[in-house]
């Protein structure tokens, strides 16, 4: 009998992934929207035409022109190079927000749902705490107490955010540790460190990586939420919650101050999103099959 043709194949988990998340085309979209946010963050000195916090009294409240694209703030400041420079501030508060929840979160979830009992109880009551309060009030509660600043916003939102990552770990975890690869490597005397961290954490991959594009998408609007009340990064930084609210007072007149971040903050958050959701959709075994 001749060998199957390549065609013939079966596509492995990760390429079969990878192929629905490419036939979506909301999930391309948000992917683009990402990459091109990522690069105006990594590439925010070379492409901004002008110094983010250089004042330029002859040019203030301007509106959009060849000159300043998306026009000037209250004290001339060129509204584009702000909103770029912002971006370094968003994705920054945000990645290091959500790798700290998600390192915290995580481990307490793997250990819930891999030892259950009074670990597990002891853990999950510990998040019903956290959760029984709104994410943005726990978060104005620490700034209050620790102070604003750009690492004691990034705590802040990261406190916030680890109870929600320690359901979704410990939700996967329960359902990874019951598969019969792991039955079987246990049975063959495989200890409970290289079980957890070889086969049961790597199986709990996918609702994981679904929930950190979402949670990024969140602690972007958290950032904005907290700079927009002075809580975040303090002026004259281009934060986009503080740009949001400068141009407050100036809304009826000059509403494109606000209106230039506020567009980055929705762009950033719908690409997180539609990235998301794709990939909850390309990872999700049902449509796989």
């Amino acid at each position: 009998m001749s060998a199957a043709s390549p065609a013939a194949l079966p596509l492995s988990p990760g390429r079969r992934a990878a192929k629905l998340f490419f036939r979506t085309p909301s999930g391309v979209a948000g992917l683009v929207l990402v990459v091109l946010i990522i690069a105006c963050a990594l590439l925010a000195a070379y492409i901004s035409p002008y110094d983010p916090v250089q004042y330029l009294p002859a040019d203030r409240m301007q509106g959009p022109s060849v000159r300043h694209w998306l026009g000037t703030d209250l004290y001339g400041r060129d509204l584009l190079s702000r909103v770029i420079y912002g971006s370094r501030i968003s994705l920054s508060v945000s990645v290091l927000s959500v790798s700290l929840a998600l390192a915290v979160g995580g481990l307490l979830g793997a250990l819930s749902g891999y030892y259950l009992g009074w670990v597990d109880t002891l853990i999950m009551r510990l998040t019903d705490v956290l959760l029984a309060f709104p994410a943005i009030l726990l978060a104005i509660a620490l700034l209050a107490f620790l102070g604003g600043g750009f690492w004691n916003l990034t705590v802040a939102i990261a406190v916030a955010y680890t109870a929600p990552f320690a359901r979704v770990v410990r939700a996967a975890v329960l359902r990874s540790r019951s598969a019969m690869f792991v039955e079987a490597s246990n049975a063959l005397g495989a200890s409970d460190r290289r079980l957890l961290w070889r086969h049961v954490l790597p199986n709990s991959a996918g609702p994981v990586l679904v929930e950190i594009t979402l949670r990024l998408a969140y602690a972007i609007l958290g950032e904005a939420a907290l700079s927009f009340l002075g809580l975040g990064t303090q002026p004259p930084a281009p934060a986009w919650g503080q740009m949001i609210a400068d141009g407050r007072p100036f809304l009826e007149t000059n509403a494109w101050i606000s209106i230039a971040p506020g567009l980055a903050i929705m762009l950033t958050v719908l690409g997180f999103n539609l990235l998301g959701d794709a990939l909850r959709d390309a990872l999700d075994p049902r449509l796989a099959r």
